[in-house]
């Protein structure tokens, strides 16, 4: 079985995380940041190839969601942590809602999945936007351990992260509530 370019390339992402935590951990931003920008790229390179090159595959639909999680969690996680994170470190309450959301949603899934074998949760243009500024917020705040004079600028995305976070969580439950509710009407 071949992997195909686009998968190589979720996997080149997963496989990034660990160095992007290790330049974090050793206090090198600019090299974090490189990484988080690569990683970025792969991201979007991996989904036009496979449209492209008509190389889209079930293991594709999996991985690469895994590998962007992987990627921010990692990134939200670290970033918090004081010491590692000088001028605008990311309030551990912002980390929490961004892993809390993700879990929430792979829950709803599961969930779906088990109770209904409903196997696709379609992510909304509001959680698109919601991601576009997850990835922002990291962006910013790596360049503001670079350029301290970006801190006000990475504190105000970071705000923004967690207003579209909690927003993005909310309009998933409402869709998982409309779901139940027309599959609760089906049966009856």
């Amino acid at each position: 079985m071949s992997f195909g370019l686009p998968n190589l390339l979720s996997m080149l992402r997963m496989a990034i995380i660990p160095f992007f935590a290790i330049a974090i951990f050793n206090g090198h931003p600019g090299q974090a940041l490189i990484l988080f920008l690569i990683a970025g790229i792969t991201d979007g390179l991996d989904g036009f190839l496979a449209r492209v090159m008509h190389q889209t595959s079930v293991l594709g639909t999996y991985l690469d969601p895994i590998a962007d999680k992987l990627l921010l969690i990692t990134a939200y996680v670290l970033l918090a942590i004081p010491r590692l994170s000088v001028g605008a470190a990311i309030p551990t309450w912002v980390s929490a809602l961004v892993i809390a959301r993700d879990v929430l949603i792979m829950l709803l899934a599961l969930l779906f999945f088990l109770a209904m074998g409903i196997s696709r949760f379609l992510p909304t243009v509001l959680s698109k936007i919601n991601t576009t500024i997850q990835i922002t917020g990291i962006i910013a705040v790596l360049t503001a351990e670079l350029v301290p004079a970006f801190v006000s600028t990475a504190r105000v995305l970071i705000y923004l992260v967690a207003t579209f976070t909690i927003l993005s969580g909310l309009d998933y439950i409402y869709r998982a509530n409309k779901m139940v509710g027309s599959k609760g009407d089906e049966e009856t």
